[in-house]
């Protein structure tokens, strides 16, 4: 895929990452054209290049249609992320340089002055920089080329997460113990609270689910 095109396959999938295209929601080849002011050819490569990373479905006879994950398999991909990001926070305690501690240290301040503010957006764009802070400092780059690829694929559902009651102060909290945790360089701690922080269960699924609903009658 050339640069541009891979500029607006990007610029899609961000529509979707923020909700602004809602599970289920038609892409029309010729709104989007000219939305981007690009002919219907390289859209419908970037859909198809959506398709392939599970952001897209192509549908017989509706076409491209926002992916909609079932909550059973959303649930089961939470589960993987969990994992993931314990491993990540467990390397991070035992390996982080100062610098890590640091960056770190800066999105949570980031994060703290979102909340504080009642700006779920903001708060997400820093969450993903805590979490991206904390993939580095793991020290294994294959990691984090795997969490972060999960991580954007589920950018949907938990920018979704914020916008439900205290959860942006419930995630703030959790935030400070896992920093806590690894500028401590206690492994056990930062893996239990990372995957704490990102497992779906209880309130936090049933929140899911319903906001999930939301979405589905908003673009049917």
């Amino acid at each position: 895929m050339s640069t541009g095109g891979a500029r607006l396959r990007n610029a899609i999938e961000d529509l979707i990452a923020t909700g602004a295209l809602a599970p289920g929601e038609r892409l029309d080849e010729t709104q989007l054209a000219a939305r981007f002011h690009v002919s219907r050819t390289p859209v419908r490569e970037a859909l198809h290049q959506l398709a392939a990373s599970g952001f897209v479905e192509i549908r017989p006879r509706r076409g491209a249609v926002v992916a909609t994950i079932a909550p059973a398999r959303l649930v089961e991909m939470f589960e993987v992320m969990g994992e993931l990001e314990a491993m990540a926070g467990r390397l991070a305690a035992r390996r982080a340089r100062p610098r890590d501690r640091a960056a770190i240290g800066a999105a949570l301040e980031a994060c703290r002055k979102a909340a504080e503010r009642g700006d779920p957006d903001a708060y997400y764009a820093d969450n993903e920089l805590f979490h991206l802070a904390i993939y580095e400092a793991s020290g294994n780059a294959f990691l984090a080329e795997q969490a972060s690829a999960l991580h954007r694929r589920l950018r949907p559902y938990r920018r979704l997460q914020l916008r439900v009651g205290r959860r942006v102060h419930a995630s703030l909290n959790e935030h400070e113990r896992i920093a806590a945790a690894i500028a401590a360089g206690d492994p056990r701690a930062a893996a239990r609270e990372l995957r704490a922080h990102i497992v779906v269960q209880g309130e936090r699924f049933s929140d899911l689910v319903a906001g999930l609903s939301s979405l589905e009658a908003r673009s049917a």
